[in-house]
Order: C-alpha cells, then sequence, then structure tokens
C-alpha cells in the first residue's frame, strides 16, 4: 500500500527538514511531495532533497489539492510543514486501512514544547470528535475516496474541518490512538491563551454558519491562505 504524503509549504527552511526526515524514516513504499506556495526562504532548495517539489497557488486547500493530483499511491496524507510522524505512523495507517470499511482518519496532537494548556489541547484531541479534525493532526484517506468528495474545498481557512466533516459522514472514518507532534510556535509568539481564544472564536464562528471568507481578515496569518 503506497502512501503519498502531500506537504503545503510557505517559508518553511526551518521546518521542513525535519519533517521530511520524520517521513523519509517511514517503512514502505512512499512518496513525498511538498507543494510550495511562493516561499522566498529556501524551502524549496531544502524540499527538493526528499521529496518532489511543484509550485501551487498559494492557500493550503489549493496547494494540497495540487499535490494531490500529482500524487501516485493509493493513500493519501495531508501532512502540515512543521508537523513530525511518530515512527508507527505508516504502521497504523495501513493497519486501520487493512480494514475494507475505513476510508480515512487523523492522528491525535501533541506539541514540541511543554505547558499545561497545551498538554489540555492536546488532550481534546483523545476524543473522536470531527468538528477537532483540524489539518495540523494530519489527514489520511484512500485515494479514490478523496477523489470522489471533491477533494478540499477552495476556501482560504477551515478546509481541513470542511473535508473531515464531509468523510466523517460518510461512516467510515477512523481516529488513531497515536500522536503526531506540531509546532507550539504560534502559541508561543502570540500568547498561549490568547492564540487559543483566537482559535475557538474562529472555529465557533465558523460552526455557527459563518463562511471562512468572512473570517480569515480576522486570522493573524492571513497572508498564508489569502487566495
Amino acid at each position: 500500500m503506497k502512501i503519498s504524503v502531500v506537504i503545503p509549504a510557505l517559508n518553511e527552511a526551518t521546518r521542513i527538514e525535519a519533517t521530511l526526515a520524520s517521513v523519509a524514516a517511514q517503512p514502505g513504499p512512499l512518496e513525498i511531495i511538498v507543494a510550495d506556495g511562493g516561499s522566498v526562504d529556501g524551502t524549496r532548495r531544502l524540499a527538493t532533497r526528499r521529496a518532489t517539489v511543484i509550485r501551487a497557488p498559494r492557500g493550503r486547500a489549493r496547494q494540497m489539492n495540487a499535490g494531490a493530483r500529482l500524487a501516485s499511491g493509493e493513500v493519501l496524507l495531508f501532512l502540515h510543514a512543521d508537523t513530525l510522524l511518530p515512527e508507527s505512523a505508516f504502521k497504523h495507517i495501513r493497519r486501520a486501512l487493512g480494514h475494507p470499511a475505513v476510508e480515512a482518519g487523523t492522528f491525535r496532537l501533541a506539541f514540541d514544547a511543554e505547558h499545561p494548556l497545551l498538554r489540555f489541547y492536546a488532550f481534546c484531541t483523545r476524543f473522536p470528535l470531527p468538528a477537532l479534525g483540524f489539518g495540523d493532526r494530519g489527514l489520511f484517506v484512500r485515494r479514490q475516496v478523496f477523489e470522489a468528495v471533491g477533494g478540499f474545498a477552495d476556501i482560504p481557512m477551515f478546509e481541513d474541518l470542511d473535508l473531515v466533516r464531509r468523510l466523517h459522514r460518510r461512516g467510515t472514518f477512523r481516529f488513531l490512538p497515536l500522536a503526531v507532534t506540531t509546532a507550539a510556535r504560534r502559541f508561543e509568539a502570540r500568547g498561549l491563551l490568547r492564540q487559543q481564544m483566537l482559535n475557538a472564536y474562529l472555529w465557533a464562528r465558523y460552526h455557527l454558519g459563518t463562511p471562512p471568507d468572512a473570517l480569515v481578515h480576522l486570522y493573524p496569518y492571513a497572508d498564508e491562505v489569502r487566495r
């Protein structure tokens, strides 16, 4: 079972090598595709050492869709450029997808920094809730299923929650008891409580029906997702 790992990236030179190393260390057939949204810091040069690098229109949804179109694996794994896979990630994915009824799934989350609030946020990912299916947890899906549901919606944010919700509704989504490790840099830069309060506010507005286009201007990293 070949797994194609699709990584959207934008100016991730300080993180991309560690992420790629965590992927390259996985056993079994795989390919790595980095969909770059216009980096100017050497991300593309560093990524070419381990991955196929393509240029894509900026925006995670568009970048990941572009990478998926190029992928040749039966399984797609969408991974953020600052998120590390545990050693047994592929083993767990292949085991889950060994059941014909399972079509997609995600991991639990851990952070690369220690703080009670971060531990609490990570603990919440133990619950099988599609509303918490953020992209930094990693999302794997059978290629045919991804194509059947139309891939990521062309929206500027929450494309991850939108896709997880659609996949979960099919009744074949699996939450794995294994954590990926993502960077806590944005929490540390803006303040843990302040960042999480903003995250929660945007998340609540989205689930109450506010379109992502009406929320993206409130997102402090809008340049990364703006179309």
